[in-house]
Order: structure tokens, then C-alpha cells, then sequence
């Protein structure tokens, strides 16, 4: 169900090889009670207008998408919790009842047992996702890899996913209630870092891990904003800080896991702020950014062992 208890669904495409992308969307997060009872202010609380974004960017039929054949399991988003709770959180308002249900894990798991029958025996497998469904993919891609014991060739790419919080196990253990063995990698204020160092530590080079984000990324600052000032608001100066955060990240991304391949870009910036745009995974895929490269070239290159990192310039620009 979605975090307002109406009828959560998942989406299911069969292509003409024997891989696999499980894809998580994203819309935002619940990180304290407050954020929780203050719903779409910042996070998705429903299905609406989710499915066509399943056919765009990674998802297209584009005769340029080098995934257009693979199967795509997707998990769109309506419950605050990277898709990674269990939860039922209720409170008193105005004398009523109500309850928000951060149940993000359970709808994955109904999903991935419903379509099994038509994946399991892949041989290739990608997880990936962007803004919240890129903390999702940190977060869940070994427990989806356990899905998928043929697969011989795996690869896990993050979009656009970083926010910096003292908070998140404890929004992980009490306010979503994350399976217990999610919640225990987080031991920093970078929950993605924490994941994917977790990931690579289990699976080694089994497994290949990417991670792209715009310089400035403008929704993101906004969020990171509200973490430290308690007010979602856009700035050059956030930006600034986002882009500092970003660098600390990918030196962290590249000390812990030796083999990561990073993607930084800079596109639609703003001309005030710098300020750049929010995901490419669902959207601008195809489009040629750093090194005469897409994303989409990067992410393929990286499926076919050859894992490389571009746009590190940027965030000394």
C-alpha cells in the first residue's frame, strides 16, 4: 500500500534477453515523525502520475537505449522510506487517529515474488534508481541480488542520491522499521556510502558498483537544506555546500570500493545559482555529457566490464 493505505502496484516489462533491471523510483523522504505527518510536502504519498515515467530514459524503446530489450522490474514510490520499511506509524490529530504506512520493503518484496517466475534464471542482472530510488538501490541491492542466483554478471548504479544525516539509522530502525540487517550497515551520516561500502565488502568483485550525480544538484540542496536549517529552500550557497559534500563523497566512493566507477555532469544549470538538474536516469539517458559520453554509454560499458569514471573536474569548477 502507499503511505495513505490506498492500493500500491508495480510494474512489469518482459524483453527479448535473459537480463534484468530492477529499477526504484524516487519522490522524496520521510526522516523524523514531523516529515511523516507533513506528507507531500516531502514525499510522494501516492501513485499518481508515476507510470509514464517507467517509459522514459532507461525505460525507453529508443533504438539508441542498449537496455530496451532487457527485462524491467519497477518499483514505483508512495511511502517516504527509500522502499525499504515495514512500518505503520500512527499519531493523534485533532482528536483522530491516522496512520502512515512506510511499508516501501514489503511492496518490493510482493513485487519481486510476483514476477520471479519470469526473471530467475537471467544471466545479467542490474539494480538501479534514482533520488530516493537510488538510496533504495544502495540500500536493497543485496537482498535483490538474492533474487537472482544465475546471474553471473551484476551491476548496481546509483542516481542522484545524497543527503548527509546523524539521523538515518535511527529513521531506518524506528521510523520505517528496515529490516534489521539494512539498518545495521549505517553507522555514518551517508547512508549511501555506508550500503555500497557494505555491498562491496560482502560481494567483492562480484559485483560492479556506479554512482553519477549532477555538481549542483538542485533538489537535492534543498533537501540537504531542511537537514541543516530546517528549511527546504534553493541558494548558490547551498549549491556550493552540495557541491563540497558531493567531492567528500566520491573520494569516500573511491577509498572504499577501489573499483567504482563514477559519472559527474553538469546539465540545465541555472544562471543565477549554477544549480544543476535533478536525476538523469529517467530522462536525459541518451544524452552525451562528460567525454562525449552518456550516461547510457557509461552504464553499458560498465555492464561489459569496462567500469570507468568521468566529470571528477567539476567538482573543482
Amino acid at each position: 500500500m502507499t503511505s495513505t493505505g490506498k492500493q500500491w502496484h508495480g510494474i512489469f516489462k518482459k524483453g527479448s534477453e535473459n537480463k534484468t533491471v530492477v529499477y526504484f523510483f524516487g519522490g522524496g523522504v520521510s526522516i523524523t515523525e514531523e516529515t511523516s505527518k507533513r506528507g507531500k510536502e516531502f514525499y510522494a504519498v501516492d501513485m499518481t502520475a508515476q507510470d509514464f515515467v517507467a517509459k522514459g530514459g532507461i525505460g525507453s524503446d529508443a533504438d539508441a537505449n542498449p537496455f530496451k530489450d532487457w527485462n524491467f522490474v519497477i518499483v514505483p514510490y508512495a511511502t517516504g522510506d527509500f522502499h525499504s520499511g515495514t512500518a505503520e506509524f500512527k499519531y493523534t490529530e485533532n482528536g483522530k487517529e491516522k496512520t502512515i504506512y512506510h511499508q516501501g520493503y514489503k511492496n518490493y518484496s510482493l513485487l519481486m515474488e510476483s514476477v520471479l517466475k519470469y526473471v530467475e534464471e537471467s544471466d545479467s542482472l542490474l539494480v538501479t534508481g534514482f533520488s530516493a530510488g537510488g538510496f533504495a538501490t544502495s540500500l536493497l541491492a543485496d537482498d535483490v541480488i538474492n533474487y537472482f542466483p544465475q546471474a553471473n554478471n551484476i551491476t548496481v548504479c546509483v542516481d542522484s542520491s545524497l543527503l548527509l544525516y546523524d539521523g538515518w539509522k535511527e529513521s531506518a530502525t524506528n521510523l520505517w522499521k528496515s529490516p534489521k540487517e539494512i539498518s545495521d550497515r549505517l553507522s555514518t551520516n551517508n547512508i549511501v556510502l555506508d550500503s555500497l561500502t557494505a555491498l562491496h565488502e560482502k560481494r567483492g568483485n562480484q559485483v560492479k558498483i556506479l554512482f553519477d550525480c549532477s555538481y549542483r544538484d538542485d533538489t537535492l540542496q534543498q533537501y540537504q537544506a531542511y537537514i541543516y536549517y530546517g528549511k527546504m529552500e534553493k541558494s548558490k550557497a547551498n549549491g556550493d555546500l552540495f557541491q563540497k559534500d558531493l567531492k567528500d563523497m566520491v573520494n569516500g566512493l573511491q577509498t572504499n570500493i577501489p573499483n567504482v566507477g563514477i559519472y559527474i555532469w553538469d546539465y540545465k544549470a541555472d544562471s543565477s545559482t549554477k544549480n544543476t538538474q535533478h536525476t538523469i536516469i529517467p530522462s536525459d539517458f541518451l544524452v552525451k555529457l562528460e567525454a562525449e559520453k552518456s550516461v547510457a554509454d557509461w552504464l553499458i560499458d560498465a555492464v561489459n566490464g569496462n567500469v570507468k569514471t568521468y566529470g571528477l573536474n567539476l567538482l573543482d569548477k
